[in-house]
Order: C-alpha cells, then structure tokens, then sequence
C-alpha cells in the first residue's frame, strides 16, 4: 500500500505515460479499499467481477483523466459505483445494502495503528455490519474511511452536498461503533480509524497524456 499521496499520484502519471508497473503499483495501492466499496453494492459473490469491470474501464479511460491522488480515487470509485448500478440492473434485484436505486450513484494508512483498523474495516464481519447501515450512511462511511475519500470527493462520488455526506457519516460511524460493541469478535475495530479526511488545497491536474493499452487483471 502507497502511504504517500504524492507517491499515488507519480504513479498514475507514469501508468498514464504507458508505464506497466506504475499501473500494478496503482491497483494494488487502491483496488483493496475500491473492492470493500463494492462489495457495499452488490454483495460479496459479485464483488470481485464488478470490480474487475471497474478496473478495466480505468485502465482503458485512464488516459482521459486528469489530477492527483484524490481525485484518482474519486474517480475510480465514481466507476466502480456505475459498474455495480449495471450489475444490479442486470440481474434485476436491489442493492445489497437497501434503499433504491436512484441512492446509489486508496489512500493507505499513514501509520501502522490506523492500518490495522482499516484492514479491520474492510473484514467481511465488518463489511456485512456496514452492510446494516442505511443506505446513505453505508457509502459515506466506506467511501470517506475506507477508501480515504475527503467530503467533496465524496460528495461528488454520490451526487450529493459535501454536509450531507459529512453527516452521513458521522451517523454511519456512531452507529456501526454501537453495532462492534454487540458484536464481540469485532470489538476495538474503530478504536483507531482516523478522522475523515478533508481536502488539502486544488487538485493537481496532468500534462502531456499519451495512449495506453487496456490491461487485464493478469497484468496487475
């Protein structure tokens, strides 16, 4: 896992530039966090074929896409979610987590404590409590503390204002800390998640893009 938000974002340059290794350097840095993301969705039988539709589609528009670290993630996971509508739409059955449709729409740790609790987050005992949440607040909390998206980001992701993804948030968090405490295997899990993160200052944007060919998952 990249821990270093300038690290991410040389690297989507360089997989931008046709670099084979900067793009696994990318997927491994984010298709953890973007896979728990999916799984919110869609469930965990399907979780890993959306996400491996959702990489495809980034590795073939990557060389459309323009700013740093943040944004790559946004934009990802913005992919990510329009693959999981198509699954669900496809098999023709409601989203994993509840709600309706018109609802639905990595950074790393930065030091070993938080990493824990992050990888506790994306458990399946986890997941499946987050799974529990109202919809709304199940995305916020995956995309703001899982994947590492700040409000905006966030916001944008699921078509909503950056509050009401904050609050969000804040609720989904209340409440799968009260659902760990029931919980006795999980207890502790949240004790060191890091705040949500909020943005730090403008997007860097890319230059000088070239064409890359689509990769598989092979590749990554």
């Amino acid at each position: 896992m990249l821990g270093d938000d300038a690290e991410l974002t040389a690297a989507v340059l360089a997989a931008q530039d046709g670099d084979e290794t900067a793009f696994r350097t990318v997927y491994r840095a984010v298709h953890p966090r973007l896979l728990g993301y999916v799984r919110t969705l869609v469930g965990d039988p399907d979780a890993e074929d959306v996400a491996s539709e959702a990489w495809l589609q980034i590795a073939r528009d990557l060389e459309r896409f323009s700013g740093d670290a943040d944004r790559f993630r946004g934009w990802a996971a913005r992919i990510a979610r329009n693959r999981a509508l198509d699954h669900i739409r496809m098999r023709g059955r409601r989203p994993a987590i509840g709600g309706d449709e018109t609802e639905l729409t990595g950074k790393a740790a930065e030091s070993d404590t938080a990493g824990e609790a992050m990888e506790s987050l994306a458990t399946d005992r986890t997941l499946s409590l987050i799974a529990r949440l109202p919809q709304d607040q199940a995305e916020a909390v995956v995309l703001r503390v899982v994947v590492g998206l700040d409000a905006k980001t966030a916001a944008e992701t699921l078509g909503k204002r950056p509050g009401a993804v904050r609050t969000a948030a804040h609720r989904g968090l209340k409440r799968l800390a009260e659902l760990l405490g029931d919980d006795p295997e999980s207890v502790g899990a949240l004790d060191a998640v890091p705040p949500p993160r909020e943005p730090r200052g403008p997007a860097v944007t890319s230059a000088g893009v070239t064409h890359i060919r689509a990769r598989t998952q092979k590749d990554m």
